[in-house]
């Protein structure tokens, strides 16, 4: 006698007793993938913080897009929690370290909203070709007649500049070809001069700009990309051209913007993404009419927000079935156990790599990893792998895993070695590694784990104890008296607390520079940086965000 769906999918539910939390909203379509592998999901919508500790007491997986804050207080509060999924690409809103520490999973969709990102970028670039929302306003406003003043171009023949080529860029840069204009793109974390996209040229960015009749950006924002298209670039912009965000605020000076669009050095401009938003009433650029404005748009499409529930919902399915984690962020595709045993050393590696990619100018060219002691008889894959995330999540849109990082190393043409150890030292286990960037410049940095806290014990040739998370500031500076005190009052000054202060004397007698190393509370602001390195015997500084 055969069975009935109902009494497969009720023996199904009763194989599968992990407890799923979903948070924020996700389709039927989600519910019904976790359903029929015979998980039966709860759904609580709006929970604040006490509120989602609570519910996550015996909860193994939860669920959210990015309207639900997972912080430490929520991971530390869920003890059978193994594996947080985000309906999205951006995991902003879960505090990654804090899952890794605990052996938790964070995975993402990544690939849910290439499409309809790519797809927003070109209906800006053709709206602002063709004016498409002024002629709308002027019709609306009985104004007919405007036709002459509405001369729009064409955009067949036409150069698109795509700046990045991650997965959205290139998503772009085929849809520019499909519309037969000629493309062109940048993305300095491409190594030589092959392009990923067949007839697409790289070129640098102000090249770039010279050339292109359209810019549209699709990097990353960070320290290196803020105000990537300044009042400088904007002045090196082919005159006429126009220019279209829709990848993160802070990429364009807006008030440069402003005034290149004024002067008409620009022709328009569209911006799905400012740096503060929504932007205050006043903002210059909302009330010009050659710029087009939306509210961050990028995800909101039908189909986008349907993959991504589906995409999460099946990873989520699978690693609970299986134990395989697709598109984790922070851990391979290893067993709960053995992520609950290597947690602290793969959290290691990522900050040491992390730290390699800004403590150097240029892009990596090459890392060494060094492992002894216990982590080196581990299973220490995941290690490896880990510190690549870290030296290239800097600078990448791409969201990173374990899976993709080495075809992503092998682009940028960043290699890596490993080897044992069997240096002589007084701790059980040592991660060491060493990165050479494309000018030749070196750096070195090793950590070790104590319980299960991952510390900084070196920098370069200075011994140091750090925690790998926050602001480090590292500076060089004359090996004299009241240095650090000079360091302190700048920094009290502007509101920023010191953790810890870690010092290294002068090299030699014919080097009278020394290093500090000061982890910080808090970030400090651009007019703090500046007055710091305005002290005299500050030679050079560097903030890393780790």
């Amino acid at each position: 006698m055969q069975s009935s769906p109902a009494t497969v999918a009720a023996a199904q539910r009763a194989r599968r007793p992990e407890n799923i939390l979903i948070c924020d909203d996700l389709s039927g379509e989600a519910l019904e993938e976790l359903r029929k592998h015979g998980f039966e999901p709860q759904v609580r919508l709006g929970l604040k913080e006490a509120e989602l500790c609570e519910a996550v007491r015996d909860v193994h997986a939860l669920l959210v897009r990015s309207a639900t804050k997972v912080t430490r207080k929520v991971i530390e509060s869920a003890p059978r929690l193994a594996i947080v999924g985000r309906a999205g690409v951006g995991v902003d809103n879960v505090d990654v370290d804090a899952a890794t520490e605990r052996g938790v999973v964070v995975m993402n969709a990544p690939a849910g909203n290439t499409t309809t990102t790519a797809e927003l970028a070109i209906a800006l670039l053709t709206a602002l070709a063709r004016n498409v929302t002024r002629g709308d306003r002027a019709v609306r406003a009985g104004e007919w007649k405007r036709r002459s003043t509405l001369l729009g171009s064409e955009i067949t023949g036409k150069t698109l500049g795509v700046v990045g080529l991650g997965r959205i860029g290139r998503a772009v840069a085929q849809r520019g070809l499909g519309l037969s204009m000629n493309v062109v793109a940048h993305d300095p974390y491409l190594h030589g001069k092959k392009s990923p996209v067949e007839g697409v040229e790289l070129l640098t960015l102000d090249e770039l700009l010279e050339r292109c009749d359209f810019v549209t950006l699709h990097v990353p924002y960070d320290e290196s990309t803020h105000n990537l298209i300044s009042r400088e670039r904007l002045a090196r912009m082919k005159r006429g051209s126009r220019l279209i965000n829709c990848a993160r605020g802070g990429l364009v000076d807006e008030q440069a913007l402003a005034e290149a669009l004024a002067s008409g050095q620009l022709r328009g401009a569209a911006l799905d993404v400012f740096e503060k938003e929504p932007p205050p009433a006043d903002h210059p650029l909302l009330a010009r009419e050659d710029v087009i404005v939306t509210p961050h748009l990028g995800a909101s499409s039908e189909e986008a927000q349907r993959n991504v529930a589906l995409e999460i919902a099946s990873q989520v399915s699978e690693f609970l079935m299986e134990g395989v984690a697709r598109n984790a962020v922070n851990l391979p595709p290893v067993s709960s156990q053995t992520l609950r045993q290597i947690a602290p050393y793969v959290l290691l590696a990522e900050k040491l790599g992390s730290y390699l990619a800004q403590s150097l100018e240029h892009p990596l060219a090459s890392i060494e990893l060094a492992l002894s002691g216990e982590v080196a008889r581990a299973e220490h894959s995941h290690v490896r792998l880990a510190l690549l995330v870290g030296a290239l999540r800097i600078g990448c849109d791409t969201p990173l895993n374990f899976v993709n990082a080495p075809r992503l190393a092998a682009e940028r043409g960043l290699t890596l070695s490993e080897r044992l150890d069997e240096e002589q030292h007084y701790l059980h286990s040592l991660v060491k590694a060493r990165a050479v960037d494309r000018s030749g410049a070196t750096a070195l940095i090793a950590g070790s784990v104590f319980g299960r806290e991952p510390r900084i014990v070196r920098i370069d040739d200075h011994h140091v104890d750090l925690a790998p998370r926050g602001a480090l500031l590292t500076t060089r500076h004359e090996d004299q008296p009241g240095v650090v005190g000079a360091l302190g009052t700048v920094l009290g000054a502007h509101g920023v607390n010191i953790q810890r202060i870690e010092l290294g004397p002068a090299a030699s007698s014919t080097d009278r520079l020394a290093h500090g190393f000061l982890a910080l509370y808090d970030k400090p602001t651009a007019a703090c940086l500046d007055a710091l390195a305005r002290i005299p015997a500050v030679r050079s500084l560097r903030l890393i965000q780790l």
